[in-house]
């Protein structure tokens, strides 16, 4: 077949490649990177906000899911730019932002506590109050942002006129497993590498240290 010896030279071609990296300082489009072998080392913290049991809502009415979500996935990527950092996938109701340069780790921090503020004073009132039953029902509006810090390795995956970046290293797996976090009433997490090199200022909410 065809496809398999297209796969066959994929896999082939990706074994064969010679890397080329390089460190890089700033946050990558998908054209900066070579799809044959390019690389580049960043020093990152990475942000992932994710609406919770998203799946549940579509089963009960997928127009409000479509919109609810719309308006989270809205909220938040301006919430990310706002704060400095750079929109860099989507994965269904989840966002992920990317954050560099020396006070990357107290804005992505500080991002994911002004997420939870829109969350719990803009979105959540304002659907509940359009829709009574997300009030009343089994089904209750919620999310957690995740933030960690590391090397990041980016690398161009998929094919010819088909493909994206692809973020390899601690933060973004970590930060991803942590916005998948349900303690409420907790929505913000963040790794102790990320709160060591907070802002002492940062640290605090009026005078408790969080």
């Amino acid at each position: 077949m065809a496809i398999a010896d297209d796969i066959a030279s994929d896999i082939d071609g990706v074994l064969s490649d010679t890397w080329n990296i390089r460190d890089g300082q700033v946050v990558l489009d998908t054209e900066d990177v070579a799809l044959s072998g390019g690389g580049v080392k960043l020093d990152a913290a990475m942000l992932y906000a994710d609406m919770a049991n998203s799946t549940e809502l579509a089963m009960w009415d997928r127009r409000v899911a479509a919109r609810i979500c719309k308006a989270f996935l809205a909220s938040a990527s301006r919430l990310i730019r706002h704060k400095s950092g750079h929109i860099r996938s989507f994965d269904g109701d989840r966002v992920m932002g990317v954050f560099v340069g020396p006070t990357m780790n107290t804005n992505a921090a500080s991002c994911a506590l002004h997420i939870n503020w829109m969350f719990t004073k803009l979105l959540k009132p304002k659907f509940e109050a359009r829709y009574p039953r997300l009030e009343d029902g089994t089904y209750k509006l919620a999310h957690a942002t995740g933030v960690d810090r590391s090397d990041v390795l980016v690398v161009r995956g998929g094919i010819r006129n088909n493909n994206d970046l692809i973020w390899i290293g601690r933060a973004p797996n970590v930060a991803a497993k942590l916005s998948a976090l349900r303690v409420s009433p907790y929505h913000s997490f963040i790794t102790h590498d990320v709160y060591s090199r907070l802002r002492e200022d940062a640290k605090l909410s009026g005078s408790t240290d969080m």
